[in-house]
């Protein structure tokens, strides 16, 4: 593997249910604020770079699968990583992993589509952002696809 993208974060109360465990919904938008971090920090392609606020491309969700395995509470640590297993012409497909003191919290595989937001139309990665991006494989393997 070559690199993994990661950002650290705290568990608020914002975060919580009643019983002081991060209620699951709220996990998908860290993974969410995950891949924004991505794309701005990881890749310097932010989503106000691609012109998403303006109807022009963005990176929706077309595919997300979250094994929960151990609860997190109110305070708790969390460790974000984010590699890519496949980068195809115009989607990449995200392992995922969120673990708090050397226990994994949960694993995702998430698939994002580079598209036009005005007319839902899938495009290809600029070639500056995917050979950017093609640091965070998991391997050299850059599979292309239809999407």
């Amino acid at each position: 593997m070559n690199e993994a993208f990661t950002i650290r974060r705290q568990v608020e109360f914002n975060h919580c249910d009643p019983a002081g465990m991060v209620f699951y919904p709220r996990y998908f938008e860290m993974i969410s604020a995950l891949v924004e971090r991505f794309f701005a920090d990881g890749v310097n392609f932010s989503w106000i770079d691609m012109g998403a606020l303006d109807g022009g491309m963005g990176t929706p969700t077309g595919n997300i699968e979250v094994r929960f395995r151990k609860p997190s509470r109110l305070g708790d640590w969390l460790d974000f990583s984010l590699s890519i297993e496949r980068l195809g012409r115009s989607s990449a497909t995200f392992e995922i992993t969120c673990a708090s003191g050397g226990e994994t919290r949960f694993d995702c595989i998430s698939t994002v589509v580079y598209a036009n937001t005005h007319e839902g139309a899938s495009a290809p990665w600029p070639d500056a952002v995917r050979d950017r991006m093609s640091r965070y494989m998991t391997s050299q393997d850059t599979k292309k696809e239809a999407l």
